[in-house]
């Protein structure tokens, strides 16, 4: 009941998402039950059939994909502060999300099974003329129920799942201090598990070292501690500082009353008593500041092996088996080939996406490529992955362009179904990537504006991260696409 008072009252933008939700759920549905409708036309030919089930995997991959978007941007199952002592706790709030996106997912299977019977002539009477579409739709057999539910109930459990998993409550991570120190990216010693907030990057002495004076002090005024309210004060000024906040010098002491109601002056860096361990320096050329998102780096070389891989699979198989006639689908090892390559393109996609942000700041960034270039590394987690898949779809569509010549695959208008429904997914992902990071940096854009920066300003920035963006993307699905196409041409 829950769930669905939230889907009543929702905004006409998060309406309008869940149609798209219930869309792709309802064309997935209507391909599957299109191919089991094949293999009951079609008894004496199992393969083919199992070929069309198997072509329904990429609309089905995609339709998951874009209700887990969905859910991500979802405000009425968001959590805030004070939803758990009404029972409202991040599980529950998960558990509503999930609901909400089988719901949406659902009305998509049951619009798939009316469409579906209205056109193999269940509901009229009346048979379909094209024999093609006969075929496809079973006309004149009885549905076997149990099989219909199955391939219905595909999508929105398959949805749902996928919407736990990722809205799951997690547990907060180690601090920094606790965790593990090791070599991070690009050879960097620490994981980095400090996240970066914005704008800190230029902020005065974000980058300053702690020193082993610094550290030294620390420990003296950890020492402290028990001398009373001051040296508490004292103490905690100390760790701030060695914990590599900003490193301030105290212009002249500070005086406090001591436990017997004297004063007493508290220096803001007291030498290191003699016997007091010294911690060791900073290594030189070591960077001091926390590393925002290191999975996105550490990620990309695992992108870039699995998009080789599958380019080797693809170019090997097809030198094997010679190009596809027109009309036939390609071998089950070009097709393997295409997955893979499409898997390293959207695992390689955040990792590209910070290195993009990184080159925009590169040979002395004016305010405008900082900007823009410290948005793209922050959201590159958000929206890079999405951005990946969209460059997969994009090579794809130019190999199929060219190994067919303009002749559609055997599918016929199942197959330019199913390709549009991958490409809308995706790029609906994509769009709703961007407004969640819009949503996530509205606090930053709204004091910037306080702070006096132009609009146009910000406009001008998100038209950079857009150029830049394209400027890397573009090449690369070119690149990828003409190696891809390369052993299939004739």
């Amino acid at each position: 009941m829950l769930a669905l008072r939230l889907t009543r009252t929702a905004h006409l933008a998060v309406h309008l998402r869940r149609l798209l939700v219930a869309l792709a759920s309802a064309g997935t549905g209507f391909l599957l039950l299109c191919a089991l409708g094949h293999a009951l036309s079609h008894p004496d030919a199992p393969g083919a059939s199992a070929l069309r089930l198997a072509w329904c995997a990429a609309p089905l991959a995609a339709a998951v994909y874009l209700a887990v978007a969905v859910a991500r941007t979802d405000p009425g199952t968001r959590p805030r502060s004070g939803l758990s002592a009404i029972g409202l706790g991040p599980g529950r709030l998960m558990a509503v999300s999930a609901t909400t996106t089988a719901l949406s997912a659902a009305l998509g299977s049951v619009a798939a099974l009316l469409a579906f019977l209205y056109l193999r002539g269940s509901l009229t009477g009346r048979p379909p003329s094209d024999r093609v579409a006969a075929d496809a739709l079973a006309v004149g057999q009885s549905l076997p129920a149990p099989a219909v539910l199955t391939l219905l109930v595909l999508v929105p459990a398959l949805a749902s799942a996928a919407v736990a998993h990722t809205l799951r409550p997690r547990d907060p991570r180690p601090s920094s201090a606790s965790a593990p120190r090791g070599y991070g990216r690009f050879g960097a010693y620490g994981w980095g598990k400090a996240r970066e907030t914005f704008g800190a990057y230029g902020r005065f002495g974000a980058r300053v070292a702690v020193t082993a004076g610094s550290r030294a002090a620390a420990d003296a005024a950890g020492s402290r501690a028990a001398a009373g309210p001051a040296g508490s004060r004292a103490a905690g000024a100390a760790r701030v500082g060695a914990g590599g906040a900003l490193q301030t010098q105290a212009s002249a002491p500070h005086p406090s009353p001591s436990a017997d109601g004297t004063t007493q002056t508290l220096d803001a860096a007291p030498p290191a008593p003699a016997d007091t361990p010294q911690a060791p320096d900073t290594a030189p050329g070591t960077p001091t500041e926390p590393t925002p998102r290191p999975h996105n780096t550490t990620a990309l070389p695992w992108g870039i092996a699995v998009l080789t891989a599958g380019l080797t699979v693809e170019t090997y198989t097809g030198n094997a088996t010679g190009a596809p006639t027109p009309g036939t689908a390609p071998s089950a090892g070009v097709l393997i080939g295409w997955a893979l390559t499409a898997l390293g393109l959207a695992l390689a996609g955040p990792g590209l996406t910070h290195l993009c942000g990184r080159l925009l700041q590169a040979a002395r960034p004016g305010a405008l490529r900082l900007l823009a270039g410290r948005v793209l590394m922050e959201e590159s987690h958000r929206i890079g992955r999405p951005l990946g898949v969209v460059a997969a779809v994009a090579a794809a569509a130019y190999v199929t362009a060219t190994v067919y010549d303009g002749d559609g695959p055997a599918f016929g208008p199942l197959g330019t179904l199913g390709a549009v429904l991958v490409a809308g997914c995706t790029v609906a992902t994509l769009l709703t990537a961007a407004v969640e990071a819009r949503h996530a940096r509205a606090d930053t854009t709204g004091a910037l504006l306080r702070l006096g920066a132009p609009p146009a300003t910000l406009r001008a920035a998100a038209a950079v991260r857009a150029a830049a963006l394209l400027a890397l993307f573009g090449p690369l699905v070119l690149v990828v696409a003409v190696l891809a196409a390369l052993p299939l041409d004739s």
